[in-house]
């Protein structure tokens, strides 16, 4: 059961963090701070240097991950790409952002709890990218 419960708590937190690299891609070209864009860049460090972590450990259970579904994905351009067109401002990247953050938040919460049979190791792993995206959601960005 750990075993089963820790995959499973290392794909979702792949996902995740495949996520948040995505949605931070989707926006970079429409920021013009410098402050939000060193954020974005730090973030987007963050949670590539996580995912690698995450990466590392489901190798040694011979798991490839999980990327992100492909709804999810296009939800997320669309939402993106619709408030952009509509008002292109580092305050709209800043609350897009924001929101993932929480969406991430929320689901990373829900996986650590459900899979409570999962090592401790990834549980870490969890909690600091849910931390990673905490800090990040309330941050002003700009």
């Amino acid at each position: 059961m750990i075993e089963k419960d820790t995959v499973r708590l290392l794909r979702e937190c792949d996902s995740g963090a495949k996520m948040g690299i995505s949605a931070i891609d989707d926006v970079m070209d429409h920021v013009k701070s410098d402050k939000l864009r060193e954020s974005l860049r730090k973030s987007r460090e963050e949670n590539n240097a996580i995912a690698k972590e995450i990466q590392s450990q489901l190798g040694s259970y011979h798991d490839e991950g999980k990327e992100p579904s492909a709804m999810l994905k296009g939800m997320a351009w669309i939402k993106t790409k619709a408030h952009l067109t509509v008002d292109n401002s580092d305050h709209v990247v800043a609350d897009l952002i924001t929101d993932g953050c929480n969406m991430g938040v929320k689901s990373l919460n829900k996986y650590v709890n459900q899979y409570k049979a999962a090592d401790e190791k990834s549980k870490d792993i969890a909690k600091r990218l849910i931390g990673t995206e905490e800090r990040y959601s309330i941050s002003p960005f700009s």
